[in-house]
């Protein structure tokens, strides 16, 4: 199949959309299991460390990349979903595949026999394409994010026993799918915990550290717990991701132990320098200081609103938000949280093709939960430019974006040639 460019790409994955117009949630990883035995099973070739969590998952993912890079390694990367463009999803040397690079894999990927057998889901598909790129390029290290869950997310194919778990802070989020508890959520993060692995985790409540524990020993794996000190983390990091950075080093110091490689403070300190997108990122536009940053879930509303009072004390916001459907019952806590460093609200919608089909919560639910924690300053604009466009007319100097990675897929190309 010839693929010429991204877009191009964006309109083949779609035939690969699954139909989520219902509740009936069901998951399984036969059909993933049986895809990757067909391919090969590339996720076997290569040294993995398997990064799962309610927040921070993607900045642990970014910064142990980072920190292996600059101990001399080959690294492969895949996130999800995507701030920009797909080709952020296969990255080499901490880098998004070069476009003319992604398509042609991609078409040659996508015409394998065994992949129209197993007719994949969008993102079984991309999953499986990154395992085959990291083998194909012989990569030292894949560092792999889980996109939902863990137990039965389609990344948890890969059975090396020197598998690296990485288990970042759980909170309540995907709870149809995922359960209603904690306990229930940090069981099913923890099934990426295979025999004979090591598992890495910062402190967290007690209730779910017995359940990663658990886990750890049936499956007879070993598990490490961080006590986090802030005054370890560079200052410069929001406070957030002081926390997602020493987990990060920690994972990478155990990898340079056990392998048998240099790591040391200095590298690990450089790559506190590292631009992680849409995570309390930073652009000065038309004379205003943005922030960008894709909170999705309670937990992380407060992380980021605590992280801005830190940065910016006294300060206070305007933003612009929405919330992906399905993700409306925590609608009041993050509003309590914005509620923290913002006095102006403009609520947006949106709709985005990453994965499946995704669209944003209606505003009216958004605009209730705000007035319910006190918000007076409210305005709904449905178009998400022409929302952004009312943000930067606003008087406050400091501006804020936030709700859904999905929005800022709209959001951020706005800003792109100042990021």
């Amino acid at each position: 199949m010839k693929i010429t460019s991204l877009s191009d790409a964006e309109i083949v994955l779609k035939d690969f959309m699954p139909n989520v117009q219902t509740t009936n949630w069901t998951f399984s990883l036969e059909r993933m299991q049986a895809f990757m035995e067909a391919l090969g099973n590339p996720q076997e070739k290569v040294k993995i460390i398997h990064v799962a969590g309610t927040s921070g998952k993607t900045s642990t993912a970014y910064y142990i990349t980072e920190m292996l890079q600059r101990a001399g390694k080959k690294v492969g990367l895949t996130v999800s979903p995507h701030v920009d463009s797909i080709n952020e999803r296969i990255q080499l040397d901490g880098q998004p595949m070069d476009e003319g690079e992604f398509c042609s894999l991609l078409g040659e990927f996508i015409d394998l026999p065994v992949v129209k057998e197993a007719d994949p889901s969008y993102f079984g598909l991309v999953i499986g394409f990154a395992f085959w790129v990291f083998a194909k390029e012989n990569v030292d290290y894949a560092v792999i994010e889980v996109g939902l869950g863990g137990r039965l997310d389609s990344t948890n194919v890969i059975h090396r026993p020197d598998k690296l778990c990485v288990i970042t802070d759980i909170g309540l989020d995907h709870v149809v799918m995922l359960g209603d508890t904690v306990e229930q959520i940090a069981s099913e993060k923890a099934g990426i915990i295979q025999a004979s692995n090591h598992a890495i985790m910062a402190r967290q409540a007690p209730e779910i550290e017995a359940v990663i524990k658990g886990r750890a020993d049936t499956a007879g794996a070993t598990l490490e717990v961080l006590d986090f000190v802030p005054d370890s983390a560079p200052a410069k990091l929001p406070l957030f991701q002081q926390r997602n950075w020493s987990v990060a080093r920690a994972a990478v110091s155990y990898v340079a132990q056990r392998d048998a490689f240099e790591f040391n403070d200095q590298m690990a300190l450089q790559s506190a320098e590292l631009l992680i997108p849409a995570r309390m990122e930073t652009v000065h536009h038309k004379g205003k200081t943005v922030i960008i940053d894709g909170a999705h879930n309670a937990q992380k509303f407060e992380a980021l609103c605590k992280s801005i009072q830190e940065k910016y004390p006294n300060q206070r916001l305007a933003a612009v938000v929405s919330i992906t459907h399905g993700k409306d019952e925590s609608a009041t806590k993050k509003m309590a949280a914005l509620k923290l460093v913002v006095d102006a609200l403009i609520i947006t919608t949106f709709r985005s093709d990453q994965d499946a089909p995704k669209w944003s919560v209606d505003p009216e639910i958004i605009k209730r939960a705000a007035e319910k924690v006190g918000f007076t300053d409210l305005q709904i604009i449905d178009n998400p430019k022409e929302a952004f466009e009312a943000l930067m007319k606003r008087p406050e100097e400091v501006v804020m974006v936030t709700g859904s990675f999905y929005l800022l897929n709209h959001i951020r190309p706005l800003l792109k040639d100042q990021v």
